[in-house]
């Protein structure tokens, strides 16, 4: 076998049985067997006694993305709400309550990515030659199985294998394939397509009993949208659903006593259909699966947030009847699942359940492991310490869903000069190049601290990091005029429809993420909210007839259906991330590989210092005697002069903690005065 190829490369490469793996859990040294069922191995466990139930207590961590310590590296805040060193006390908390043994961790994904620890300190070319922070985190906590989330895939396949390797625990994933077989138990997977884990458990006697626990991982399909450049014709995927129906009978044939599926999936409300994102409804309706760990919406379950939502009973902790848990993101919750399981003579049951979260808030960090993750700490901070250039004057993105934003601005701007470039002096040179991005961080699902806050004064990486907070790199399009207005009917569905007239109507959709609402910087268009949306968030045509897009004009003219332009954009929106046609499959023209946020720090680097300047681009379409209510986050309100400029009234906190803003819609909302042409020029 040579020797160059990890662990979990040999796993996937060559076929094996048993395949003895030993890592450091809760303490001791221990081994497990995880068997490769592409040569399934028949083995009979003993029958236990009858009648005597046992409590198996299973916990679930998801999207953590980075969040180890509760510290922001984007304002330098320590004591923040969340973060698995939280998590890491309620782990022992947990597992001392029903004893060690009789309880089992699992994570759901989206572990490796997320903050500057991750995403500057645990990359190449930065000076980190230890293990991977998360990894070492997670070792020492003593996960038992875990899957892998979407964002796994940011930093390339050959990063991640790496990475990977230094786990001490093992992961499953059936459905991403490095080779596609007829059917999907011949599939040849990219980690082991799932794990059968014994325990030795004790009932409520006091007796020992002997439990089969099988473990399928499920990822998100679209990982090949997302990471297009970094995933094609390396790996395959296949449908979330299609791949657990074909393998839980597989589980349980190889002697599985209980089947839990971690899907990195959460709970899309609408019919089933193939290759869903979000199928963890669909995935509950399977026979066979006793309990479903759910993830990737950072939403919460058991909780309000999928009230309404068909299968979904809060109250019972069950997805159409299916124990399920699903615990946020950034550690700010623990999911707790307990089973009561009893024989029956023939087979283990599952026969009651109970679904909880525990916040994250209610507990102090694990000192041992902030102790284990200093170094990495400090090295984090003396990265993003690092000066870039300077800001005149502060920069926010608590109204980038309501008007022309600055950051946005400065992050097109970075685009252009970038693509320009790379295509001056080429054929394509004398078309018309503009560029898109949206903003990252706008509340929602993310609460209301989830905003880009950065004062006047030094620029700094971890300010670049906070502007830019994805590793997508820079991509550009040969586009037509058609394909640009349909680019932005798709960005203008985080928008409600409008009644005219009507007073404080809700104006953003909380279904769509603010990183949908892409703005195409060089073009001036209008957005009609009293038509309805033509798009659904999973980017399926529902009206037609709509067009939200209005007056669409570059350099003052009309914009032709037929004309031409370059877009620079990143890898994620180029090759259809979110609602949007994937235009690179017929239009790239440029694919990079440095991400956009280093492209970001080399453009405010150059200039020196800049200012909250920022272009009129887009505005609300004229509907007189119409105002909309907005929730944004309370520290707008150190900015008041942003608040008058949009003749905006402060209506006070919600329950939720969010600035709820009244505004009037007039025939559009106003913009900050600013020079057009100097916009991001040297001052």
């Amino acid at each position: 076998m040579p020797p160059s190829l990890s662990l979990w490369q040999n796993l996937c490469l060559y076929p094996v049985q048993a395949v003895s793996i030993s890592w450091y859990h809760r303490g001791c040294a221990r081994s497990q067997s995880v068997d490769d069922l592409t040569e399934p191995v028949a083995q009979t466990p003993p029958l236990p006694a009858r009648g005597a139930p046992l409590h198996l207590r299973i916990l679930q961590t998801t999207d953590v993305h980075g969040h180890l310590l509760p510290f922001d590296y984007y304002t330098n805040q320590s004591d923040r709400p969340w973060g698995l060193a939280r998590l890491a006390t309620l782990i022992r908390r947990a597992r001392s309550e029903v004893g060690a043994a009789n309880c089992l961790l699992f994570d759901n994904g989206d572990f490796l990515q997320g903050t500057p620890l991750t995403d500057l300190t645990a990359q190449p070319d930065h000076g980190w030659t230890e293990a991977h922070p998360v990894i070492a985190a997670m070792n020492d906590i003593g996960y038992d199985a875990g899957t892998l989330g979407n964002h796994e895939f940011n930093f390339g396949l050959d990063w991640l294998m790496e990475t990977l390797a230094q786990a001490r625990f093992p992961l499953t994933c059936c459905n991403v394939l490095t080779r596609r077989g007829a059917t999907p138990t011949e599939d040849t997977s990219l980690l082991p397509p799932y794990l059968l884990l014994d325990r030795q458990l004790e009932d409520t006697d006091g007796q020992t009993q002997r439990l089969r626990i099988g473990v399928l991982g499920l990822v998100p399909p679209q990982i090949l949208t997302w990471d297009h450049a970094r995933l094609s014709d390396r790996v395959e995927v296949r449908d979330m659903v299609e791949s657990a129906r074909a393998w839980v009978p597989v589980l349980h044939a190889a002697g599985a006593d209980l089947v839990v599926v971690l899907a990195h999936s959460g709970l899309d409300p609408g019919p089933d259909r193939p290759m869903m994102e979000n199928a963890a409804r669909a995935l509950a309706r399977l026979p066979g699966i006793d309990a479903l760990l759910a993830g990737h919406s950072h939403k919460s379950f058991p909780s309000t947030d999928h009230q309404g939502i068909a299968g979904a009973d809060a109250t019972r902790g069950t997805l159409h009847d299916t124990p399920c848990v699903m615990a946020g993101f950034r550690g700010d919750h623990l999911g707790q699942l307990d089973l009561t399981m009893s024989h029956d003579g023939t087979k283990w049951r599952v026969t009651g359940h109970q679904s909880r979260l525990l916040p994250a808030s209610s507990a102090q960090p694990c000192p041992a492991l902030c102790t284990l993750l200093d170094i990495a700490h400090h090295h984090t901070l003396t990265l993003t310490a690092r000066e870039i250039g300077q800001s005149l004057s502060p920069l926010h993105s608590y109204l980038s869903l309501v008007r022309d934003d600055p950051i946005l601005h400065l992050v097109n701007d970075a685009q252009h000069r970038a693509l320009a470039g790379i295509l001056a002096n080429g054929p394509l040179a004398q078309l018309p190049l503009l560029s898109a991005c949206a903003p990252f961080k706008t509340g929602g699902r993310g609460g209301p601290l989830h905003f880009t806050d950065i004062p006047e004064g030094p620029l700094r990486l971890r300010h670049i990091a906070d502007l830019y907070g994805f590793p997508n790199t820079l991509c550009g399009l040969l586009v037509t005029g058609a394909e640009l207005r349909d680019w932005l009917e798709r960005a203008a569905i985080c928008f409600n429809r409008l009644a005219p007239g009507l007073p404080d109507q809700p104006l953003l959709d909380p279904a769509v993420p603010g990183h949908d609402f892409d703005v195409i910087d060089g073009l001036s268009y209008a957005i009609d909210l009293s038509q309805p949306a033509r798009y659904d968030i999973s980017g399926a045509l529902i009206h037609p007839e709509a067009q939200r897009i209005r007056d669409l004009r570059h350099a003052g003219k009309p914009v032709r259906d037929d004309a031409h332009f370059i877009v620079a954009t990143n890898s994620y929106r180029a090759h259809g991330g979110g609602p949007f046609a994937p235009l690179a499959a017929n239009g790239l023209i440029y694919s990079g590989t440095r991400p956009v946020r280093d492209i970001l720090a080399d453009h405010v680097a150059a200039l020196g210092q800049i200012g909250a300047a920022a272009r009129p681009t887009w505005r609300f379409a004229p509907l007189p005697g119409t105002t909309v209510t907005v929730e944004t986050g309370p520290g707008l309100r150190a900015h008041p002069a942003d608040i008058a400029a949009l003749n905006a009234i402060d209506l006070g906190l919600t329950d939720t903690g969010f600035l709820r803003l009244s505004l009037p819609l007039p025939d559009a909302l106003p913009t900050l005065a600013h020079p057009v042409a100097a916009a991001y020029m040297d001052p």
